[in-house]
């Protein structure tokens, strides 16, 4: 059988079978990372998307052969740390996914990795502390813990402790901390009528989202003053806990299967209850949709909460064509520089952000698609600050070409580093705010 170079269909994913011996087999993991990097090596259609493919690719040319064989397989491990699971090199680039014969799926194959070397371990004390989302969000936001930690955050004398003892990259942004988690009082649902439209349900189950719980409740009450001034009513589960995406991507995936666990029962209860669930951060959104299936096939609960998941400009868009959404607006937002995060463009919805705020009037929205370089922990950590910003900057400078009003991601860790690029390179006036936050200033809600 003559292999044809490219594949025509549209990507599909296996299920990712990591409960089985060879998963974890040492040799059989070997031998898949050098049969996929050889294909790599002989394609380069990804070198400019992270830092895993120029690392393969040096690695590759100067070896003694001039071919993966020639590479050290205590090598593969350098290519290895460099993957953040963006999955752009899956969706956007790579010729040979399946079903193509040749079946690269490269992010899952780094994931793969990932878990051999967790399981392998030690694992750092500063990787389990970043992904445990949870746990340090409610120690920063313990009573009168907020403002500590947030100062100590941004004084350069111990950020510089931090980096030599625990390898937080001490030029790096982090994210505040609430005085208040979100979920520490959440807003009533409101009395209005459910009205269910032919592409949407007409009421909402939030998903609020470790990131909006502990750093920004902004966005989640801005999510909610967008569905009240939509008549659209909301609700929230008892209890929920980190999607598990941190923990995906240092491979520790039977932390995930415990975080799943526990959001699972309450979002199987919305979904079965004919709840729209939505999202505020692409990569919780993501989660839901597409890893957790693949890594639990044999749930099928699982795939109702899929289905029912939805970004939520991906709703606002839908509910738009149900005839249900408002579109009077208040305010006009001028330039708009917006970025596209890779676990949006992942979804495979379109350009939906981008579509709802050129529904205002007098706004100009200059979209950005390529990767910011922060990728969940990778940007924070000391070893990759550097290739993080070598990664961004192409995005910092189109971010800041057009002298925008606005700079904005839907991913609310990409938008602070692009703010921090562009501020790092010179001045700028825009302001970052959260795309949730450009359409409630658009409404003219306080």
């Amino acid at each position: 059988m003559t292999t044809r170079e490219g594949s025509l269909e549209r990507p599909t994913r296996h299920p990712i079978d990591w409960r089985s011996p060879e998963f974890l087999d040492q040799e059989a993991l070997d031998k898949e990372l050098a049969r996929v990097f050889d294909i790599c090596h002989g394609c380069r259609r990804c070198v400019s998307l992270c830092g895993s493919f120029p690392t393969l690719f040096d690695l590759v040319d100067e070896s003694s052969t001039g071919e993966v064989d020639g590479v050290a397989k205590a090598d593969y491990a350098k290519v290895v740390d460099e993957c953040y699971l963006c999955d752009l090199c899956y969706m956007t680039k790579c010729p040979y996914v399946p079903p193509h014969p040749w079946n690269v799926d490269f992010p899952h194959l780094m994931l793969r990795a990932k878990a051999k070397k967790f399981a392998d371990g030690p694992v750092k004390f500063r990787d389990k502390l970043l992904t445990g989302t949870d746990r340090l969000g409610r120690l920063a936001t313990a009573p009168g813990m907020a403002a500590v930690v947030n100062a100590a955050n941004a004084s350069p004398s111990l950020r510089k402790a931090l980096e030599s003892t625990l390898g937080v990259a001490a030029k790096a942004e982090l994210p505040t901390y609430a005085k208040r988690p979100f979920r520490r009082r959440l807003p009533a649902p409101g009395p209005w009528p459910v009205r269910d439209g032919e592409r949407t349900p007409g009421k909402v189950a939030i998903f609020t989202t470790c990131y909006v719980n502990y750093n920004e409740p902004g966005i989640g009450n801005d999510l909610v003053k967008l569905l009240a001034h939509n008549e659209i009513p909301f609700f929230f589960a008892d209890s929920e806990v980190c999607c598990g995406m941190p923990k995906l991507e240092l491979g520790d995936l039977a932390a995930v299967e415990r975080l799943m666990e526990r959001n699972l029962p309450s979002l199987v209860r919305f979904a079965a209850e004919g709840y729209a669930i939505v999202t505020p951060v692409p990569s919780c959104t993501l989660m839901f949709k597409q890893e957790l299936p693949l890594l639990f096939p044999e749930r099928d609960e699982l795939k109702r909460v899929a289905q029912a998941m939805f970004d939520p400009f991906e709703y606002f868009v839908a509910r738009d064509k149900d005839g249900l959404l408002k579109r009077e607006f208040a305010k006009p937002l001028g330039k708009v520089s917006y970025h596209i995060p890779c676990h949006s463009r992942v979804q495979n919805v379109g350009q939906k952000t981008r579509e709802v705020l050129e529904w205002v009037p007098g706004t100009e929205v200059e979209t950005v698609e390529r990767c910011a370089g922060h990728d969940g922990t990778y940007g924070v950590k000391a070893e990759f600050f550097a290739m993080s910003m070598k990664i961004g900057k192409p995005v910092f400078t189109r971010m800041a070409a057009p002298d925008p009003d606005f700079v904005s991601s839907d991913c609310p860790i990409a938008g602070r580093r692009i703010m921090q690029g562009i501020t790092e390179s010179g001045t700028s006036r825009a302001r970052k705010e959260h795309p949730l936050t450009l359409l409630r200033i658009a409404y003219g809600l306080d």
